[in-house]
């Protein structure tokens, strides 16, 4: 308990003395994340306000201590209240109402199986020591005993985004690691693992990974769909015909129908991208339909024919 901080303890946690036990654990939360010193470093009328609202619900926080406050046995610090006595009012032996001198450091307290030291842990990722939150130390000097987390960002290429992989990462302090891309793999996905952040006095922080998946020459995002283009040849396109395509498993053949035009797209089943749980989607193939490199004599003087003899129009197809 910190000695002489708190007020009322319902001011302190902006609560009513009728609020309930929930009412009182969440205005604490809220102020003391507010207020925490790692959250507000140098400032020191935030760390004497954290102060101020953590000594209030270690009053209003312990039922039998709210109780004895409500009936004015204790006074806001803890302290008995007496009459009287050869210590004076408000004094005992231990120096704190008679409480054995346990008003010498912060001390966590239970409120019907809340833990004081268990909510800063929550908030703020500290571990305990000695039964103080954080490791606090029977002061206020070590807030912080989590080491710090660290960010990263990492390039993967879409066959390992689709089916996952292993990837090794090296950290700004020399370290490197390998890393388990998992199935499904998403561009702007962060990873989290979990003690691989800097050393603190108590436990290491966490690393987050950022996942960036390279561009790919040949399979293009459209939606949640993948795209390629697949060129034919003019023949293949009028009279139908078999082409080999890549897709991110290995090259399948693909059967090209009559009469096929430039944007036609075929579907390939399941060869696609995955989503977080593994599962597949469709890949399409767009045709594109390309004419011979050099100057095809036959193939002039055939398209010469059909132009005269049958025009068409391509923009009303």
């Amino acid at each position: 308990m910190i000695s002489s901080l708190a007020r009322d303890p319902y001011q302190e946690l902006g609560v009513s003395r009728t609020a309930s036990a929930d009412e009182i654990r969440k205005a604490f939360r809220k102020l003391a994340k507010e207020n925490h010193p790692d959250t507000n470093p140098g400032n020191k009328a935030a760390e004497e306000r954290f102060k101020r609202v953590s000594a209030a619900f270690d009053i209003v926080g312990d039922a039998e201590k709210r109780k004895k406050f409500d009936a004015g046995e204790i006074d806001a610090d803890g302290r008995e209240r007496f009459s009287g006595g050869p210590w004076g009012p408000g004094q005992g032996p231990g120096g704190f109402g008679g409480q054995g001198g346990r008003g010498g450091g912060f001390r966590t307290e239970s409120y019907e199986g809340v833990d004081l030291g268990d909510i800063l842990g929550e908030m703020f990722g500290g571990g305990r020591q000695g039964g103080r939150p954080g490791g606090m130390g029977g002061g206020f000097g070590g807030f912080s005993q989590r080491g710090a987390d660290v960010r990263a960002k990492i390039e993967i290429d879409l066959e390992d985004a689709i089916k996952g992989g292993k990837q090794r990462i090296a950290f700004s302090d020399g370290r490197a690691i390998d890393i388990t891309i998992p199935k499904g793999a998403q561009d702007g996905q962060t990873l989290r693992l979990k003690g691989q952040g800097q050393q603190g006095r108590s436990a290491p922080g966490d690393a987050f990974i950022e996942i960036a998946i390279r561009p790919h020459p040949v399979f293009r995002q459209e939606g949640g769909a993948l795209v390629m283009d697949v060129p034919v040849t003019f023949y293949d396109a009028v009279l139908g015909g078999k082409v080999e395509a890549p897709t991110p498993d290995g090259p399948v053949t693909l059967t090209v129908p009559k009469g096929a035009n430039s944007g036609s797209r075929l579907r390939l089943k399941g060869r696609g991208l995955a989503d977080g749980k593994g599962h597949r989607g469709d890949l399409f193939a767009r045709l594109v339909v390309v004419l011979p490199d050099s100057p095809d004599a036959a193939l002039e003087a055939f398209a010469e024919e059909q132009r005269a003899k049958r025009p068409y129009d391509p923009k009303r197809r």
